[in-house]
């Protein structure tokens, strides 16, 4: 089965294209590279296309060429800092490129796509974990962004046929055990790879965002997942709309959550190192607390754990920061 990976050259686009690999998908990269990497492309990957979603005649000619029969859909900006300061890049990027990719799939009667969405469209949480009923209120320009495609994904359903699966995240982390891949974000904004960077180059100062949160150290407290998990979510995900033919929204969280400080006395045990830091303001927009329930995933999808262990988690990171730094 042929699929396209759109953005299958960032983060969680390589590690679920490895993935697909390993499940027996073909798998096509579709990638402009503004911020994905070629290295990350997975060994065994049988096509990439460097193109911009923008260009909507070039995207149609994708579908016409290719016998595709599903979309993994993770080409996004992701920053929320980001988002504030320049909307008009993120609706232009995350909505209207998203609607240029479906009209190509409506044209080319392809059913089924596999969302990469986001924690963000829960906004500030009212219960912890947080489950697929809670209500939905972005509070950041990107949050609105995916859950502005969600509801498009519905109507397309009404009206098209579309079938999708819309996976909220939580906050992807680690890398590829075998260390093939890895995050390379250029800015980085993530909370584990500024740690560990940050104690491979002393010229780069980590700093912490917000000690006055209401939590038990003062600082935010996020879930994290690690990225091989989140990758065979995907292909779960896949799989099931093939046999069910039921679209769904799905979280994708460990039902456990780690403050800031409570990561850095973990890498200090991973690494054996200390960890400096200094602390600044909350960002704008940051929330106390975001756990996930993730008991619908694994009741419809039969999705297991196997690598989210914070420590693993710390532990692949840290192998493939080391080996990309040296590189």
């Amino acid at each position: 089965m042929t699929v396209l990976v759109s953005g299958g050259a960032g983060y969680i686009g390589s590690h679920t294209t490895k993935s697909l690999i390993k499940h027996g998908f073909d798998p096509i990269i579709l990638d402009n590279f503004s911020s994905g990497k070629k290295q990350l492309v997975p060994q065994g990957t049988s096509q990439i296309i460097e193109k911009d979603l923008k260009d909507k005649k070039g995207i149609l000619e994708i579908f016409q060429k290719h016998e595709i029969k599903a979309v993994l859909h993770f080409a996004s900006l992701i920053q929320v800092g980001e988002s504030y300061t320049d909307p008009h890049q993120y609706y232009s990027a995350n909505l209207i490129n998203s609607l240029n990719l479906l009209e190509a799939m409506l044209k080319t009667e392809v059913k089924y796509f596999i969302f990469s969405s986001s924690a963000a469209v829960y906004g500030t949480p009212n219960q912890i974990p947080i489950s697929e009923s809670h209500s939905v209120n972005p509070v950041n320009p990107y949050g609105r962004t995916k859950l502005m495609i969600e509801e498009i994904l519905k109507d397309y359903q009404r009206a098209y046929g579309l079938q999708f699966v819309s996976l909220r995240y939580f906050n992807a982390a680690g890398a590829d055990p075998d260390t093939e891949l890895g995050e390379m974000h250029d800015p980085e904004t993530h909370l584990i790879p500024n740690v560990l960077l940050s104690l491979l180059d002393r010229n780069r100062k980590l700093e912490i965002f917000g000690t006055d949160f209401p939590t038990k150290d003062g600082t935010a407290i996020r879930d994290y997942i690690h990225v091989t998990d989140l990758a065979e979510a995907h292909v779960l995900a896949l799989k099931y709309l093939k046999k069910h033919h039921q679209s769904e929204f799905i979280n994708l969280g460990t039902n456990q959550g780690y403050s800031v400080k409570e990561i850095l006395t973990r890498t200090e045990h991973t690494t054996g190192k200390k960890v400096p830091y200094t602390e600044k303001p909350r960002r704008k927009g940051d929330v106390a607390v975001l756990v996930a329930s993730h008991a619908k995933a694994q009741d419809l999808l039969g999705w297991e754990l196997n690598y989210s262990d914070i420590d693993i988690i710390l532990q692949t990171a840290w192998s493939w920061h080391k080996k990309t730094a040296n590189a």
